[in-house]
């Protein structure tokens, strides 16, 4: 009986179990195709993983990342009322307070709960993600080895097309 490892049928001991020796792991090894056990190639694979993780690397290193984030950051505003994050906080303080004062009181829960939410979400929408400068070039770069990559390692994991 074949294995789908390879040409040579696997040996088995008297009781039919598998018995792992050198050669049956090196025809394992060496009887894939290619990635992902499809006859395709296992090169354009690593390639492709190689280049895409140094074009990501790239990329995400030339993002600079900032925030604005302060006691009298506006966070919302709604025509002339400004809600500054400095004043989510007061709700927060009273439903916390109102939590200490009776923890089954569901006002401070959504008192709380709500100015929390509002104060994660005024920090996160308070980042800012800017691109280093850099020459054409190098972004050229960039983007030809994380897309490149990309399409050599997705397009490794179909079946290689044989013949002409």
């Amino acid at each position: 009986m074949a294995s789908r490892f390879g040409k040579r049928p696997l040996p088995t001991v008297a009781g039919g179990g598998l018995r792992l020796c050198p050669w049956v792991l090196y025809s394992a090894i060496m009887g894939m195709h290619g990635a992902g056990g499809t006859p395709g190639g296992a090169g354009r694979f690593f390639l492709g993983l190689a280049m895409c993780v140094a074009g990501g690397y790239l990329f995400l290193n030339s993002i600079r990342v900032s925030y604005g984030f302060g006691l009298g950051h506006v966070l919302y505003a709604y025509g002339p009322v400004r809600l500054t994050s400095g004043m989510t906080l007061i709700p927060l303080a009273l439903g916390i307070g109102l939590i200490f004062f009776n923890a089954r009181n569901p006002f401070g829960w959504l008192l709380a709960l709500g100015s929390l939410l509002a104060v994660v979400v005024g920090v996160v929408a308070s980042i800012h993600f800017t691109l280093a400068g850099m020459s054409l070039f190098e972004l050229l770069v960039m983007l030809v080895l994380l897309v490149g990559g990309a399409g050599l390692f997705l397009g490794s994991l179909r079946p290689a097309r044989r013949g002409g």
